[in-house]
């Protein structure tokens, strides 16, 4: 499971908090026949984003519409944060299925302008 902090860090670290990457998700599919082993199995665009205090989450999620979330819309939100928020956990809503994904590792592409939070679905 990653957290509020570790995207912070990643992001500095991995695209220099460019703007105007925008956020991702990516599956990533368990090898049958080595548990070990994970494949990249696609990706897809991130629709909404919401940091909740209620629920103590920041949760992201697929909608299917046309709107992206982009750095520069979510990460000065993040940077002021106080420490408690710092270690909210990351979770996406992939469909009415699949709710409350756990992300487990970053990534990026650079020719997309992609920032992506990876996925395994059971």
């Amino acid at each position: 499971m990653k957290f509020v902090i570790d995207l912070i860090e990643d992001i500095r670290a991995s695209i220099a908090n460019h703007p105007t990457y925008t956020f991702g998700v990516g599956l990533l599919k368990k090898d049958p026949t080595d548990s070990t082993t994970m494949h990249y199995a696609g990706e897809s665009p991130l629709n909404w984003v919401r940091f909740d205090s209620d629920t103590k989450q920041l949760c992201f999620g697929i909608d299917g519409s046309s709107k992206r979330v982009c750095v520069e819309e979510l990460l000065p939100s993040l940077v002021i944060a106080d420490m408690e928020s710092m270690m909210y956990p990351i979770l996406i809503d992939v469909n009415t299925h699949h709710k409350g994904v756990e992300v487990i590792g970053f990534g990026k592409n650079d020719a997309e302008q992609r920032y992506l939070l990876f996925i395994t679905l059971e």
